[in-house]
């Protein structure tokens, strides 16, 4: 596994893309679980996140391949590989989960068992926020 231990069960784990040319790594502590939200992006792209602070994610290598995709002026952003169409991460600022944020997409760890993470959900479709994560999925549709 692409790890390197740190404190208190944060490592630091490696990731890419599918085809390779981004490559990433960011200090996560797998035992605190992923997370899924049901807004519009977040349920069409399907994607299992880690959040942390900014300096806990390092781009390796393949900026040149990113693109990057947003919903409307909002400040949260995805990058994903112009090559083979991955959502590798995300980047932005939400002040009810603690400010400025990148979340690592879990399915691109490299050695990561994903059977094993407790997954949350969060309700982002209704900007609800304040809830909090929850163990079953909150309703997809429009309010």
């Amino acid at each position: 596994m692409s790890q390197s231990t740190k404190s208190q069960g944060v490592k630091t784990y490696r990731g890419s893309c599918h085809c390779g040319a981004v490559r990433f790594e960011a200090e996560l502590d797998l035992s605190q679980g992923a997370s899924r939200c049901n807004c519009s992006i977040c349920t069409k792209v399907g994607g299992t996140g880690m959040v942390v602070k900014p300096d806990a994610f390092r781009l390796l290598s393949g900026a040149e391949h990113l693109g990057e995709y947003r919903v409307g002026a909002s400040p949260n952003s995805r990058s994903f590989c112009r090559h083979c169409g991955v959502h590798v991460f995300g980047k932005g600022d939400v002040p009810q989960l603690g400010g400025a944020f990148a979340s690592v997409n879990v399915n691109c760890l490299d050695g990561v068992e994903l059977s094993t993470l407790k997954v949350g959900y969060w309700d982002g479709r209704h900007d609800n926020w304040q809830a909090g994560m929850r163990e079953q999925p909150w309703p997809n549709l429009p309010a």
